[in-house]
């Protein structure tokens, strides 16, 4: 973990409340080792967790959404202000999981860490099969930046106006995509959804709410197979099996 101010270089609305902020730093940025980083905002009390969409040694791209007050003010900073930013946080998807044809499954900004893992699996000539699902056309984003690696998402929206209409989980049964190992981000509902009607292994990165984001509060707590687990320090991306859904 380490902790370090960053610099906005840009700071883009890309969808309905939905923003793409760029950052650079001095120092090197220690992020590519975890899956998520913890803003510091001025005034307020807690950090905002947001997952890193990309990043290279010195710079950081996050996708977030306008939800409350933290990413409120988010939205309205400009290029040249200043953010402390906590890094290297969490633990990443494993590329090497998939033996050779992945599943990447993500539900609204659940898209946004699944990016890099598509990337890495690329890489190492997996082939790589992307399912993107939204409520409605004016929150659909991310899909030009999966068509640049290469690969061609299937968009699915709740009502229909983008894509295949349905859930996540339609679009699967629907296109029926080669695949021996998944992974996954975004409602929890989904997921479980996804976790559930998959037989083979996967991973999912879960969303909780957090304290210290740093595995000392405890407050992000799980049930899991192997006994109360923090999303923060022993994930957020866990296994199929460990997973025990409420």
């Amino acid at each position: 973990m380490k902790k370090i101010l960053f610099t906005i270089t840009g700071n883009t609305c890309i969808a309905r409340d939905c923003y793409r902020m760029e950052l650079c730093s001095e120092t090197d940025c220690g992020a590519a080792d975890g899956e998520f980083v913890d803003v510091a905002i001025e005034g307020l009390y807690l950090r905002r967790p947001i997952s890193v969409y990309d990043c290279t040694e010195r710079s950081l791209t996050l996708i977030y959404k306008n939800v409350g007050a933290g990413s409120a003010r988010m939205a309205a900073m400009v290029p040249g202000e200043k953010l402390e930013i906590l890094t290297g946080l969490g633990k990443c998807f494993d590329p090497e999981a998939s033996a050779g044809a992945a599943l990447l499954v993500g539900g609204g900004l659940g898209a946004a860490p699944l990016y890099r893992i598509c990337r890495e699996l690329l890489e190492r000539g997996r082939k790589v099969s992307v399912i993107l699902g939204f409520n409605k056309a004016d929150e659909v984003c991310l899909g030009e930046d999966f068509r640049k690696l290469g690969v061609e998402p299937q968009i699915v929206t709740v009502d229909g106006s983008v894509g295949l209409k349905g859930f996540p989980t339609d679009a699967i049964r629907q296109i029926a995509p080669e695949f021996d190992y998944f992974y996954c981000c975004g409602p929890m509902v989904m997921m479980k959804a996804v976790c559930t009607m998959l037989d083979c292994p996967g991973e999912a990165s879960l969303e909780e709410r957090m304290g210290c984001a740093a595995g000392f509060c405890y407050g992000c707590s799980i049930m899991t197979s192997n006994g109360p687990r923090r999303v923060c320090k022993d994930g957020p991306v866990f296994k199929k099996e460990e997973i025990i859904w409420q």
